[in-house]
């Protein structure tokens, strides 16, 4: 994947992570991150072993296929300034662009920006961070004090009842399971944190020996 910006002589990414709550700083799952060269990597398992013990069954995700996709997306509102929220509020800007835009959206332009061309829900590698648990807090290298770029995005769920626009269209026309007990389309993995919230794993650009960071937004 593209947007993984894996150390020289790596090409994989493995992400480990304990299926228990870690208080007190953050009630979600704890990850190691291990970058490895897929050439190296010869004894493959048909299955991955199962953990000894599990606190919760939502921490751990049911197999399924990864079909990534390269999207374009803006940064959280919160993340722009006054100025250019202000511009996001003028729906004549927004009438400019045509039948591009949903009419439906008039009474509160900004919104239109916030739903359909914001931050993407979903698991993602890089882009742009999802906030509102909290306020943007940017976050710094516990090695050298970089500010760290993120590295993978941790979803509850792929999309929402309110922002339809990013279902893939393959499945617009399937948002239930097909078969009772089997995951809903918007969450595949059945992976869920916090109260559905996001996990975001932070890593410093200096070195990929100092260890990550992990916020819930």
């Amino acid at each position: 994947m593209p947007d993984l910006r894996a150390p020289a002589d790596t090409d994989l990414l493995q992400v480990l992570w304990c299926p228990f709550d870690h208080p007190p700083k953050e009630y979600m799952p704890r990850t190691v991150l291990f970058w490895r060269s897929a050439a190296e990597v010869t004894d493959i398992l048909i299955a991955p072993p199962e953990p000894y013990a599990v606190q919760r069954a939502d921490y751990l995700p049911e197999p399924c296929l990864l079909v990534p996709e390269q999207i374009t997306e803006y940064p959280n509102p919160l993340e722009l300034s006054k100025e250019v929220r202000s511009l996001l509020e003028d729906w004549s800007r927004w009438e400019s662009a045509g039948d591009a835009v949903d009419s439906r959206y008039a009474p509160y332009p900004s919104e239109y920006y916030t739903i359909n061309l914001s931050v993407a829900p979903g698991w993602k590698a890089g882009g742009w961070a999802s906030w509102g648990v909290t306020d943007p807090k940017p976050q710094f290298c516990p090695a050298c004090d970089t500010p760290m770029d993120p590295l993978l995005t941790i979803a509850t769920h792929e999309w929402s009842s309110n922002n339809h626009s990013w279902i893939p269209y393959e499945m617009r026309q399937s948002t239930a399971p097909v078969r009772a007990g089997e995951p809903r389309p918007n969450q595949p993995a059945a992976i869920q944190i916090g109260r559905s919230y996001k996990q975001q794993l932070y890593v410093c650009p200096v070195s990929s020996q100092h260890p990550h960071t992990e916020l819930m937004q």
